[in-house]
């Protein structure tokens, strides 16, 4: 576990939730912030009076110490980041009451995050361990909308102790994600319901809005949850009523008999502790109740209880109303395009949603514990392992969502701090399943390959009739998609998202997705290269010329490697997806390929990398070092396709890479600030030699993680091992949680989708390939123990000093 101490707490925010059911955050002071349950993407949202706190007493007095179970905040940093949020304190200098505890540690291993609170004057030693449950390969499993805390709480006394852990949590049922609160005053409330839930060994608040309508936005459950002995307040005005039902609270009976056993503080608990009096009936209009519930325990010196909370909630209702691309679309009689919650349609609340995962607590706990254990205990480097790790926070972020149908859809990112210009920093970024970005991401799809499949066959299902792919997607699908239209980013349709779409699609393929599958969308697939040849290589020469739209939201227009070289290992793929459903179509894919390599070969190499001829027009490169050159190499060694181009000129091409655009110091350039002061960054294009055009290649002083991540990885791939080291090195340094948040990474927007890049990284480093069509395995690039994913199974496969490899399947079957 990576661990987060004094200033390197500050902008730690940990993403909890499952996929695409909306999460909150747990912070590196311990607090809960960036509520985001019901949908909406708002890192400025916050929940008040939810929050943990502690009580400890003992039999003798004075001795009654309370604590808020977190740290003040961390002072903001002298010279805070550019385009980030995550040290945002919303309630900053206005805690409940309570003293908070002087300091905490913060841990995490994705997806456990653990916070050790410290306080001198607490008898007991306390942490908190955070989880949503992790499955690898099973996304059902990793799709509940809850988090489970569970509490250690050990008496590091000479005296017996006893007290009380509070759970605190707001009915924000009604609020629509975004209008701020104050206390429990906010918009959309009034007529909350919270009713107490008892079951046997299980107290709970179940927490509702009657008189909304049941297809509002904001219509839904929340419940909060805890299987110990436990008082209840479920209604309360404010975070003092919650605190001094806890400072009253008297286990009575076993404070006069001595017996502290669990029975008899059930029994002491469930006839009422505290005088203070619970207000009746729904809350006031405009106003919302908070509930708490406080866990009673009891330890000798030296003795250790666990108490387990949970967060559950249920939200059906999504609505496509976020921003779109393109003409404006009729208002088609005033429809709001109701799309809904996938997860919402497994459950029918908040308490089904507790139930399921009660059911297979066991299963779900020890699975996700293996997959964390499985990276962290791996032999990878330290920076690969963190990088890792994090991958799963991305993959679970507000960036994606999954609909009512099943169908999975992901924004660019989260509209946050670095899109506060006309965008705004609320919703979802540059919407929808954004083909050319997406074009980075391997996380979810190699993680959970079902749901990588299914945004390629939404992405063949919006084919144009001329083949083109348009690289947004709109929603409901039965509306008129963007064909022939100005799209956005660029404004036609993407070709390097087209040619990765071949890729992808491969991608699926060696993961298991089947002969079946392929067939199903080959005449796609056929239809959108023959396009692209009759478009961009009519001259046959294998080289594509003219007007290339790409993921820099311009236009490159000289033959480049950037789009050249996913050309030719769509190409390469072509021809392996032919041999397999249409065997004589393979000779001509491999032919054009041949033909293109060599051509581009030609054309473009400078000695020490790729560039492009010199055109004059707006953003082309022209002489410049783009980190971007060998995306397609960096492809064809994830798909075992093997070098496109000659392997020593593709490591020249890199070592070029990292020397010219690897940095240490920047200033001002006038465009998104991701890397500043004296820190170190990939920039995404650079001119060594000279030539900067006068409109330079859009972005090119940017640094972009998804960028920095797929030279890392492709350096591995190479051999160019300290190179890689460095570069993933200098990313985590920037996001080491003092300024930058570990758990997020920006671009144009938070949870950006080109980070998922980092993926390829493990696969990089151990060999690791698996072609599920011809049911090979391989793996053994390093001696030492790794975890993998390959398509229907993950594990471990350790390799020995003699190159010898054994597989440990955790989950899944090969």
């Amino acid at each position: 576990m990576r661990r987060y101490t004094g200033e390197g707490r500050r902008a730690v925010a940990f993403p909890l939730g499952g996929f695409g059911t909306g999460h909150v955050a747990l912070t590196g002071d311990g607090a809960l912030r960036q509520w985001q349950l019901s949908g909406v993407a708002n890192h400025r949202g916050f929940l008040p009076d939810s929050f943990f706190a502690l009580r400890v007493s003992s039999l003798e007095p004075p001795d009654d110490v309370v604590r808020l179970l977190r740290s003040a905040p961390v002072p903001p940093h002298p010279t805070p980041a550019p385009n980030v949020s995550d040290a945002d304190v919303p309630d900053a200098g206005q805690l409940p009451p309570w003293p908070a505890v002087q300091r905490t540690e913060f841990r995490a291993s994705y997806p456990f995050a653990e916070v050790t609170y410290l306080d001198e004057a607490l008898p007991v030693d306390v942490s908190m361990e955070a989880f949503t449950p992790f499955v690898p390969l099973d996304h059902e499993a990793s799709s509940l909308p809850l988090v489970r805390y569970r509490f250690t709480i050990t008496n590091s006394s000479a005296q017996f102790r006893h007290g009380w852990l509070l759970a605190a949590l707001q009915n924000g049922v009604g609020w629509d994600g975004v209008s701020p609160i104050h206390g429990t005053r906010g918009a959309g409330y009034g007529g909350n319901v919270n009713r107490v839930v008892r079951r046997p060994g299980q107290t709970g608040v179940l927490m509702d809005h009657p008189g909304l309508a049941e297809d509002d936005p904001a219509y839904g459950e929340l419940l909060l949850w805890t299987d110990g002995p436990a008082a209840v307040l479920p209604r309360a005005a404010s975070a003092e009523a919650l605190l001094r039902f806890v400072e009253t609270a008297k286990l009575v009976t076993p404070v006069q008999l001595g017996d502290y056993g669990d029975d008899a503080i059930r029994k002491a608990v469930a006839g009422g502790v505290s005088p203070v009096r619970t207000p009746s009936g729904p809350s006031p209009a405009g106003h919302t109740w908070n509930a708490g519930v406080a866990v009673a325990f009891a330890l000798r010196p030296g003795e250790t209880t666990t108490i387990d909370v949970v967060h559950a909630w249920w939200f059906p209702n999504r609505y496509a109303d976020f921003d779109r691309f393109g003409p404006q679309q009729p208002r088609y009689d005033g429809s709001r395009f109701w799309i809904g919650n996938h997860y919402a349609t497994r459950f029918g609340g908040a308490l089904d949603v507790l139930d399921a995962y009660l059911g297979d607590r066991e299963r779900l706990d020890a699975t996700s514990r293996a997959w964390a254990d499985a990276v962290s205990s791996s032999d990878l480097p330290g920076p690969l392992r963190e990088a890792i790790s994090a991958q799963g926070t991305l993959v679970r972020s507000p960036t994606f969502f999954r609909t009512a149908d099943g169908k999975v859809y992901g924004f660019e990112g989260a509209l946050g701090e670095s899109t506060r210009n006309w965008n705004g920093d609320v919703g979802g970024s540059c919407p929808l399943n954004c083909n050319h970005v997406f074009n980075y991401e391997q996380a979810l799809a190699r993680l959970f390959p079902a749901l990588g499949r299914d945004m390629r066959e939404t992405e063949f299902a919006v084919q144009a009739p001329d083949g083109t792919l348009p690289h947004r997607v709109v929603l409901p699908l039965y509306l008129p998609q963007l064909h022939g239209v100005p799209i956005g980013g660029p404004e036609r349709p993407a070709l390097d998202g087209m040619l990765g779409a071949v890729l992808k699609t491969y991608r699926s393929v060696l993961d298991g997705a089947g002969e079946a599958w392929l067939r199903t969308h080959w005449s796609a697939l056929r239809h959108l290269v023959d396009r692209i040849a009759a478009v961009w290589d009519a001259d046959g020469d294998g080289v594509l010329q003219g007007d290339q739209p790409v993921t820099y939201d311009i236009s490159l227009h000289g033959p480049n490697m950037f789009v050249g070289g996913l050309w030719l290992a769509a190409l390469r793929a072509m021809e392996r997806m032919a041999a397999l459903v249409d065997p004589q179509e393979a000779a001509g894919y491999a032919e054009r390929f041949a033909l293109g390599r060599d051509n581009y070969d030609k054309l473009l190499w400078n000695g020490e990398f790729y560039a492009q001829p010199v055109t004059g027009e707006a953003f082309d490169f022209g002489n410049g070092c783009l980190s971007d050159q060998l995306l397609g190499q960096w492809w064809a060694h994830q798909l075992g396709l093997g070098h496109i181009l000659p392997e020593d000129r593709v490591r020249t091409a890199l070592a070029s890479i990292v020397r010219y655009n690897l940095r240490t110091g920047f200033t001002e350039h006038g465009y998104r600030v991701f890397a500043d002061g004296d820190e170190t960054g990939l920039v995404v294009c650079s001119w060594p030699l000279g030539g900067r055009p006068a409109v330079p290649l859009r972005y090119c002083d940017e640094v972009w993680t998804g960028v920095e991540y797929q030279v890392a990885a492709h350096c591995i791939y190479e051999g160019l091992t300290d190179e890689g080291l460095a570069i993933v090195s200098a990313l985590q340094a920037r996001h080491d949680g003092t300024r930058r948040n570990p758990f997020n990474e920006v671009e144009c927007g938070d949870h950006y989708v080109r980070a998922m890049a980092g993926w390829s990284l493990l696969d990089a480093w151990t060999g690791f390939h698996h072609d599920a069509a011809e049911g090979v395995v391989r793996a053994g690039a390093r001696p030492g123990r790794y975890p993998f994913v390959a398509g229907t199974a993950w594990g471990v496969v350790t390799v020995a000093p003699d190159g010898t490899s054994s597989l440990e399947v955790l989950g899944g079957a090969l």
